[in-house]
């Protein structure tokens, strides 16, 4: 997808070196922005091979709502390494997605000596709502479902980094754009890119509208680089990433999703079809 090329490119001719958290350095960009037309193609893709199997089976697991990774992991193991022993994960997407929590005051008079409030909290299914007022409104500009709670973030290991994102109907297609503070280019962007793409033909589909635009804000895009010989040089990105720059991309596969309520699709129900990418390039994740 050339979009993705022109991207690395932005983000290697561009960046300014930068030390992250994980002790690897990055070539950071601020404020990089792309757009794709779902309406050729989904856009996985196939300058690389992209583990689309593993991309499915996470979004559906946000979708679930659960804030563990014992269902997930039977599939694979991409969160493991910022759960807790038990499995549990604070920053769960699907847990904010579909299970927001939102305080409600029960009394506006302060109890005595203490001067705090009751107020209890209700869970906030923010995709249903979206999906019901798109339904209803299809002009809303209130089409938001975010990630980011605020003393979640102060805490957690890593807070979302995906934190947002609204759709929009327009000329009846459906748009999505995402903000994320944070994107690795080499493998988490592809990665993203795929998930979201497919969760707006999923909202697409159970509305009666067409996949539109999808627009991808990223705060920070950066790319992990390291000195050949240093103790890092095996999370080195740049060179995976100029391998895929030599490589022309080829046409974008189909995915094809069973005409079913939206709650009730299972990962049998997808169908990546065509897809014909170059191969698989390995790059290690820096924790």
């Amino acid at each position: 997808m050339q979009q993705y090329l022109d991207l690395v490119r932005l983000v290697m001719d561009r960046g300014v070196f930068k030390p992250s958290r994980t002790g690897v350095a990055t070539l950071s960009y601020f404020g990089a922005f792309y757009r794709v037309d779902l309406g050729e193609g989904f856009p996985l893709l196939t300058t690389k091979k992209v583990n689309f199997s593993a991309v499915l089976r996470e979004l559906l697991w946000y979708l679930s709502g659960e804030e563990h990774i014992r269902t997930l992991r039977q599939h694979t193991k991409i969160w493991d390494d910022w759960a807790d022993e038990r499995g549990e994960l604070e920053t769960a997407y699907g847990r904010y997605w579909r299970r927001f929590p939102h305080p409600v005051q029960k009394s506006h008079a302060p109890i005595a000596h203490t001067g705090e409030r009751l107020a209890e909290i209700q869970e906030i299914d923010q995709i249903s709502y979206v999906i019901n007022e798109i339904k209803r409104n299809p002009n809303s500009r209130r089409l938001v479902v975010t990630a980011w709670e605020p003393g979640n973030a102060q805490t957690s290991r890593l807070p979302p980094c995906h934190y947002t994102f609204a759709f929009q109907v327009l000329d009846g297609k459906l748009n999505c754009h995402l903000t994320q503070r944070s994107g690795d280019i080499a493998l988490g962007i592809p990665f993203n890119l795929a998930c979201y793409a497919t969760l707006t033909q999923m909202i697409a589909q159970e509305c009666d509208l067409t996949p539109g635009t999808f627009a991808h804000t990223i705060v920070d895009a950066h790319i992990y680089v390291a000195e050949a010989g240093s103790p890092m040089a095996a999370y080195d990105h740049l060179a995976g990433l100029r391998e895929q720059l030599s490589r022309p991309p080829r046409p974008p596969p189909r995915l094809s999703i069973a005409r079913k309520p939206f709650d009730q699709l299972t990962f049998e129900d997808f169908k990546l079809e065509s897809y014909d990418p170059h191969p698989p390039i390995a790059f290690k994740v820096a924790v």
